[in-house]
């Protein structure tokens, strides 16, 4: 009997009882058993910390804005499980999902796949079977040994390097960088999306023979008095764009670093070097959206939700609040076991006027309780405001009762936060 996308879903969560194992011996060999399928004519990857949702976002839009028939894989979804799988702009159907699934399983006999694996399989097959120009795939943990990696992509993005995952990754920014340089290939572009990149991540790529360009040194944004920026790049290319659609003063870099790759995906491809890059890369800005990256979903006061998790993130959030005009800000704040949750609070600090603490324990084994964010509060900030809650909703639901026109509802610390808030909003169940 055929199982249902639930079913598929909850039937690999069973297959490997490890959620995370990376490696890449397991997924080539049931990739090759399943003919080695190529996504497109070309593929970028796209990792790094933070910044890689936004900056395929905006890849997707302004390959889109070029004519190019484009796939984007990324993960993990927020409210349904076929937003990870696009087509021409298109989430993948439950079907064509389950159709996917069936293959896979019918090739991988005792190999005992993670449900990323099934996923990122997936999306290769079902990419493949469509015949596009250009996939767009997000890596999902560190790079080296991240599934997406048994694709030799044309051109890798490392967005930026920052402290998340040190049990997989390693214990500071230059062991993290080693591990995202590895998405990177001998003589093929490797763009590096941020002006102050650790050593050991340069050091990796120049081992591996990448043709690394690097923010502020090979390419680079000037923003313009008056509104919109220049792009510029080494080769003397000069372009005037207008600023993102996508908030946030961190959005100039995830974009600079988007150009730079569609630029150095042109050089590469005869069918792409016709694309006007100053055309293609205006409407891209222009059209680009990423849910949950500081998304206002209106009202007043004003409710916005992001998926920022680390102190990385935090930082990003802190300026983009330090560039805007607002009233108090109530913080609706969940997040997980493994997280920075103090270097977090610490980035933000007295910018959040009332904590409302949210419990992600009943939502993953991974969650954290809301009195253990309290402690962690507590700690880094003595005298701040705060109440707990066990559960998303309910410090939700605080927020919207405590906060007054003009000020700022602003949600975010993971994925499960944002997921919540934006089913609640929408009417929508999470799946």
């Amino acid at each position: 009997m055929t199982r249902t996308l639930d079913e598929w879903l909850a039937y690999q969560e069973r297959v490997n009882v490890r959620s995370i194992e990376l490696g890449l011996d397991r997924v080539r060999a049931v990739w090759q058993r399943m003919g080695a399928p190529v996504p497109a004519r070309r593929a970028i990857t796209v990792g790094g910390t933070n910044g890689k949702g936004s900056t395929v976002a905006m890849l997707e839009a302004m390959l889109a804005a070029g004519g190019q028939r484009v796939g984007c894989y990324t993960s993990p979804h927020l409210l349904h499980y076929r937003e990870r799988v696009r087509i021409d702009g298109a989430e993948a159907s439950a079907p064509a999902l389950v159709a996917s699934f069936e293959r896979i399983e019918a090739a991988r006999g005792e190999i005992p796949l993670t449900y990323f694996e099934f996923g990122t399989l997936a999306a290769l097959d079902l990419f493949a079977r469509a015949g596009l120009d250009v996939a767009v795939l997000e890596v999902g943990l560190g790079g080296r040994l991240d599934a997406v990696n048994i694709i030799d992509a044309d051109v890798a993005v490392i967005t930026t390097v920052d402290l998340d995952h040190l049990d997989w990754l390693g214990p500071d920014r230059d062991s993290i960088g080693v591990e995202k340089a590895g998405i990177a290939r001998a003589g093929r572009p490797a763009i590096v999306g941020e002006d102050d990149p650790p050593a050991g991540l340069l050091e990796a790529l120049r081992r591996i023979g990448a043709d690394t360009q690097r923010a502020g040194l090979d390419f680079g944004v000037e923003r313009l008095p008056a509104g919109g920026w220049r792009w510029w790049h080494r080769d003397g290319t000069v372009l005037a764009l207008p600023d993102p659609a996508l908030a946030a003063p961190v959005q100039y870099a995830n974009a600079a670093s988007a150009v730079a790759a569609l630029h150095a995906l042109r050089a590469v491809d005869a069918p792409l070097a016709g694309i006007d890059l100053g055309q293609a890369a205006t409407a891209g800005l222009r059209r680009a959206k990423a849910s949950a990256r500081l998304q206002s979903l209106g009202g007043d006061p004003a409710l916005v939700v992001d998926v920022g998790h680390n102190p990385q993130a935090a930082r990003a959030l802190a300026e983009w609040l330090d560039t805007r005009p607002h009233g108090r800000v109530h913080a609706v704040y969940g997040a997980l076991s493994d997280k920075d949750v103090g270097g977090v609070i610490r980035a933000l600090g007295t910018r959040i006027d009332h904590w409302h603490l949210a419990a992600l324990d009943r939502d993953t084994p991974r969650g954290l309780p809301a009195e253990a964010l309290a402690g962690q509060l507590r700690l880094v900030l003595p005298q701040a405001r705060y109440d707990a809650h066990a559960s998303v909703g309910e410090a939700l639901a605080a927020a919207r009762a405590a906060a007054r026109p003009g000020e700022c509802m602003l949600a975010f610390g993971s994925f499960f936060v944002a997921s919540a808030v934006l089913a609640e909003s929408s009417g929508q169940d999470s799946a």
